[in-house]
C-alpha cells in the first residue's frame, strides 16, 4: 500500500527536467533504468537520483542511500526531501538537492511511484512521466521467477497493474515486454531528446 506522499517545495522554474519512471513490479523499471545509465555514464548532463530509503543497503535492488525510520522522519522535517512517499511499510524520499541541480541545467532520472506523481508535479515544474510497462502475462513471469510471492499475492499485484496517470504531465508509455535492449534503447532516445531541449 502506498500513501502520504508530499512534496516540500513549491513548483519552481527550473533549467533542467525531471524525468521520473513508474510501473508495476515486474516490468523492469529498475533494468531499464540500469540500461540507460550506462549509456549515459559520460554525459554528466544527465544524473540518476540515489534515492534515500528506510531499507537496509545490503537489502539488495537498486543502489540507495539506507537510513532508519528516526533518521528518515528528521530529514524530513528539516526540508531534506522535495518528494517523499510511504509503500509497503517503507519510506521513500528524493533528495531536496535536485532543485539545485535541476537549476543547473540537469536532466535528472528518478524511480517514483505512480501515488506520489502528485507531488513530484507539485515540487518539479519541468516532469516528465515515463510509465514502463510489459503485458500481464510477462508480469506474472518476471513476479513468479523472484519467488517471493504466493500466486495469490502476485494476482493481487496484477490486479493493481493497471496504470493510472492522472496528472497533467508529459507523459511517455515504454513497453518492456520484450528484449531489454528495446525498451533501453526508447529510453536512451527519450532521455537524449529530453537533454537536447534543455540546451
Amino acid at each position: 500500500m502506498e500513501r502520504n506522499a508530499t512534496a516540500a517545495s513549491p513548483v519552481v522554474t527550473t533549467a533542467g527536467t525531471m524525468v521520473v519512471v513508474v510501473g508495476p513490479s515486474g516490468a523492469g523499471k529498475d533494468s531499464v533504468m540500469s540500461y540507460a545509465a550506462r549509456h549515459f555514464t559520460d554525459e554528466t548532463r544527465v544524473r540518476f537520483v540515489r534515492r534515500v530509503i528506510t531499507r537496509p543497503a545490503d537489502a539488495g535492488g537498486e543502489a540507495h542511500e539506507a537510513v532508519d525510520v528516526n533518521g528518515f522522519r528528521e530529514r524530513e522535517a528539516a526540508g531534506g526531501f522535495a518528494v517523499s512517499w510511504e509503500a509497503h511499510g517503507l519510506r521513500y524520499g528524493i533528495p531536496r538537492e535536485t532543485l539545485d541541480q535541476l537549476a543547473r541545467g540537469a536532466t535528472l532520472v528518478a524511480n517514483g511511484s505512480r501515488s506520489a506523481l502528485p507531488a513530484f508535479a507539485a515540487a518539479y515544474a519541468d516532469l516528465k512521466v515515463v510509465l514502463i510497462t510489459a503485458r500481464p502475462d510477462i508480469l506474472a513471469t518476471r513476479l513468479a521467477a523472484r519467488g517471493r510471492e504466493s500466486a495469490e499475492a502476485i494476482a493481487g499485484r496484477l490486479d493493481r497493474a493497471v496504470p493510472e496517470i492522472v496528472i497533467g504531465a508529459d507523459t511517455v508509455v515504454i513497453d518492456n515486454s520484450g528484449a531489454l535492449e528495446e525498451a533501453g534503447e526508447a529510453f536512451v532516445s527519450l532521455l537524449a531528446s529530453t537533454l537536447a531541449q534543455d540546451d
